[in-house]
C-alpha cells in the first residue's frame, strides 16, 4: 500500500507514529518531500568481506570457483582484510538501501567491528570447517555468546558452521545445542544445489535437510543459505519448524555459476518457510544490490514457471524486507509504529521511473540503488541526499586499492578447504 503526504516520528530509535503531514517541524528532522520512504532492505545472507575479492574469479564453474581459485586465494585473507572488506560491503549497502545484513564469514569480530562503525545492523556469525578441529566450534560458539545483542542492539549472532557437507554431524549437533542455550539460530549453507542433494543420498541416503533434522539444526532454528537443492520430501521435515527456520535466495549467484534449478520458493512458503532475499558474497554477485536481486527473482520465477502471474510486485519487495527479517529472525522490515527505525528514501523521480503509473512496479523493475537518497538505521542518518555520514568513501577506497591485488598473489597448491559436494 501507498499512502502520500505522512509524517513518520521516530523516538530512540523506534517508530512512534506515522500520519498526515504537519506543518511543524521538529528538530532533526530528515526531508523526505517527494521521495518514497520505505522499510530498509535486508540483505538475508552474505560474505560481506569477500568485496575484495569481486571480479577476481569469473566465468568458470562452481567447483573450479571454489577449488582453483577461491579457497586458495582465502589462505591470504587476514582478520585486517576481514574488517576492510566489511567496511567496503557496509559503505556500498548503505548506499543501495540495504539497513540490515546477515553475513557468514571468519573473523566476525573484526566484521562486527565494521558495522558498528558503520551504523548498519547485522547478524553476524564466525564460519567453521569441522577441518579445523575443536577449536573451530568453539571459536564461533564464543563469538555468538559474546556478541550478541552489541552495539545497543543492532549486531545479533547465530552460530556458523559451514555446510552439511563440510562439517561432521557431531559439530552440527554441536552448534544446534550451543544455537539453543544461547537462544540465536544456526546460520549455514544446506542443499546450495540438486547436486549436493544427490550427492548426500548417494552417501548417507539421506539430504542435507535430514542432516539438519537429525542434528537437531531444524529444531534449533536455522538460516539456511541456498536451499536449490531442497526436494519435494524436505518439505514435511522443515514444515513443523516453520517458526524458527528461513532460506536465503540469492538468484545472481545461481545464474552467474549456472547452478540449476533456483530455491523452490513457492513450495518452501506453502509450507509456511520464510523465504529471504540475499546477494551471497560479492566475489560471486559482484555486487551487494537488492534491487537487482530482486528484479532477477522476479524475473526468473515467471520465466521458469512460464507464468507471468508468479512473484508479483508485492511478493518481491516483501522477500526484501519482511520476508527477510523473518527468515533471520528479525523484528526490522516493517515501517509500522513499534518497529525499529531503520528507514530508506527512494527518489523515484528519475526518467527511467516515469510515468510512475504503479510506484511498487517502480521500485522492482525500473529503480537502482543509485536511487536511494538517504539511508536511517535505529533512527540515525548513515546517508542523506547520497552523502555516506559514517564512511570516508575517498580514504575507504585508497585502503581497498592498496591492498586487494595483494590478495590474489596466493599459492595454488594451498586451500582452505574442498569442495566436494
Amino acid at each position: 500500500m501507498v499512502v502520500s503526504g505522512q509524517d513518520i516520528h521516530v523516538v530512540a530509535g523506534v517508530i512512534t507514529a506515522i500520519g498526515p503531514t504537519s506543518a511543524q517541524s521538529l528538530t532533526g528532522d530528515v526531508d523526505a518531500a517527494g521521495l518514497m520512504a520505505m522499510p530498509g532492505f535486508i540483505n538475508s545472507h552474505t560474505h560481506a568481506a569477500m568485496t575484495l575479492l569481486r571480479g577476481a574469479v569469473e566465468d568458470v564453474a562452481v567447483e573450479s570457483w571454489f577449488n582453483d581459485h577461491i579457497w586458495p586465494i582465502e589462505v591470504n585473507v587476514t582478520a585486517d582484510d576481514v574488517q576492510l572488506g566489511t567496511e567496503l560491503a557496509c559503505a556500498e549497502m548503505i548506499q543501495a538501501g540495504v539497513t540490515s545484513f546477515a553475513d557468514h564469514y571468519f573473523h566476525a569480530d573484526r566484521a562486527a567491528a565494521a558495522v558498528i562503525n558503520s551504523g548498519l545492523r547485522a547478524n553476524l556469525g564466525m564460519t567453521f570447517f569441522s577441518s579445523q578441529g575443536p577449536a573451530g566450534l568453539e571459536t564461533s560458539a564464543s563469538f555468538a555468546a559474546d556478541w550478541n545483542d552489541a552495539a545497543g542492539g543492532r549486531i545479533t549472532t547465530s552460530l556458523a558452521p559451514h555446510a552439511t557437507y563440510t562439517c561432521d554431524d557431531a559439530d552440527l549437533s554441536s552448534a544446534a545445542e550451543a544455537a539453543r542455550t544461547l537462544g540465536v539460530r544456526v546460520h549455514l549453507h544446506a542443499a546450495e544445489t540438486v547436486e549436493q542433494t544427490e550427492s548426500s543420498l548417494a552417501a548417507r541416503g539421506i539430504t542435507p535437510i535430514q542432516v539438519l533434522a537429525d542434528t537437531g539444526v531444524l529444531d534449533a532454528g536455522v538460516l539456511i543459505a541456498h536451499g536449490c537443492g531442497i526436494v519435494p520430501d524436505d518439505l514435511a521435515l522443515l514444515a513443523p519448524f516453520a517458526d524458527r527456520i528461513g532460506v536465503a535466495h540469492c538468484p545472481k549467484t545461481y545464474m552467474k555459476l549456472a547452478t540449476n534449478p533456483l530455491t523452490p520458493i513457492d513450495e518452501l512458503r506453502s509450507a509456511g518457510i520464510a523465504v529471504g532475499l540475499g546477494t551471497d558474497g560479492p566475489a560471486s554477485c559482484n555486487s551487494i544490490d537488492l534491487f537487482e536481486n530482486m528484479r532477477l527473482t522476479a524475473l526468473a520465477q515467471k520465466f521458469i514457471h512460464r507464468d507471468a502471474t508468479r512473484l508479483g510486485v508485492s511478493q518481491a519487495l516483501a522477500m526484501a524486507g519482511p520476508e527477510s527479517a523473518r527468515a533471520i529472525g528479525s523484528s526490522a522490515g516493517r515501517l509500522a509504529v513499534g518497529a525499529p527505525a531503520d528507514i530508506i528514501l527512494v527518489d523515484l523521480s528519475g526518467l527511467h521511473c516515469q510515468p510512475l503509473h504503479n510506484p511498487l512496479a517502480a521500485l522492482v523493475y525500473s529503480a537502482r540503488a543509485s536511487d536511494v537518497q538517504t539511508t536511517i538505521v535505529d533512527g540515525i542518518p548513515l546517508m542523506v541526499d547520497r552523502e555516506l555520514l559514517t564512511v570516508d568513501a575517498a580514504e575507504l577506497s585508497a585502503r581497498v586499492a592498496a591492498r586487494a591485488p595483494q590478495l590474489l598473489d596466493h599459492d595454488p597448491t594451498q586451500s582452505i578447504q574442498t569442495y566436494a559436494p
